[in-house]
This record gives structure tokens, sequence and C-alpha cells, in this order.
């Protein structure tokens, strides 16, 4: 039995998970919103959309606010199924070791 054989190595990092789970809550993201929320450096928030973005999981706007450039992030359907089986993955992994750790 392969128990992490349904974890997607786009979404299992845990930065892009973290990123789908932030915007699976908010819909819609900009770049600074990211950042802070995850605590991290502008250079990895970059890379890891961009990895999200060429899976299709999250679409990339970008515009301005005012004066300033700005940069979002929206999940997609792939994204959120992504991430949903993702979830269950998870659960499924979780439920095994308590039924083992049971016995």
């Amino acid at each position: 039995m392969n128990l992490t054989g349904d974890l997607d190595d786009a979404v299992h990092q845990r930065i892009r998970l973290g990123m789908l789970a932030v915007l699976r809550e908010v819909g819609r993201a900009d770049f600074s919103f990211l950042r802070d929320t995850l605590e991290l450096t502008d250079g990895v928030v970059h890379r890891h959309l961009k990895v999200l973005e060429d899976a299709g999981f999250i679409q990339i706007e970008k515009g301005y606010e005012g004066r300033r450039p700005r940069t979002w992030a929206k999940l997609t359907g792939a994204g959120k199924a992504a991430l949903d089986k993702e979830i269950a993955a998870l659960k499924r992994i979780v439920a095994h070791v308590e039924r083992v750790a049971e016995a």
C-alpha cells in the first residue's frame, strides 16, 4: 500500500500548500498579503507562485492600485480540486497512522 501516492508534488510542498489554503479561504490575495501571512521573502513567494501558476492551480493578475503596481493570485478550479485531493490524501495517511497506533 502506497500511502503517499496520492500526494501531488506541486501542492504538497509546505509553502505551496499554505498558499493554496490561504487562497481557498480569501478567494483572491495580493502578493504582499501572501508574503506577510505566510512570513516569506519576496523571492520565495515569487518562485512558489510560478510553480502553482505553471501547474494551472492559480491565476496571476497584474495591475495597479493607485500608482502602485500590484500582483494578485486567485485559486482556479483545478487548484481547488488539487487542494481537496491533497487534503483527502493527508486525511487517509492520518487515519492509517491512527489505526496502526491503536493496534
